[in-house]
């Protein structure tokens, strides 16, 4: 018997912390983590620009990439986690340029759970009980 109650309450714990979960999309400043200390160490020397924002002309387009990155949310705030897998996500970017000899990635948007969306100042981040995450797409390109 106290077996089955112990199976009863362990369902219900998980249960009700399941209904309890949260993925709240937000759309959140670039300004608060681009062009820090922390954004510095964290990102390599490949040139990106978010839709919108003015860039070289280009002279070679190698087409989209995308990437999706997750990060544990645990005792971080939601900015803390969003702007922290944001330079994971940017980096990843920066990375698959450098790796196919392209000098940048441009007109870079938010394409979390492929709902696409572009700004020069903001990016989409999904932030959860334990994890926050951030896609991205951008385009390869040479000058």
């Amino acid at each position: 018997m106290n077996k089955v109650l112990t199976v009863l309450a362990l369902s219900a714990t998980v249960i009700s912390g399941a209904a309890q979960a949260r993925n709240d999309v937000l759309n959140l400043p670039l300004a608060g983590i681009i062009g820090t200390d922390k954004a510095k160490q964290a990102l390599i020397d490949v040139p990106f620009y978010f839709a919108g924002q003015d860039h070289p002309a280009v002279s070679n387009n190698w087409g989209d990439i995308s990437t999706n990155k997750k990060t544990n949310a645990v005792g971080k705030s939601d900015d803390e986690a969003c702007q922290w897998v944001l330079l994971s996500a940017i980096k990843a970017l920066q990375e698959a340029a450098k790796k196919r000899g392209y000098d940048a990635v441009v007109n870079i948007r938010s394409n979390y759970k492929n709902n696409e969306f572009s700004s020069a100042t903001e990016f989409q981040c999904g932030a959860g009980n334990i994890m926050a995450g951030v896609a991205l797409k951008g385009e390869l390109v040479k000058f």
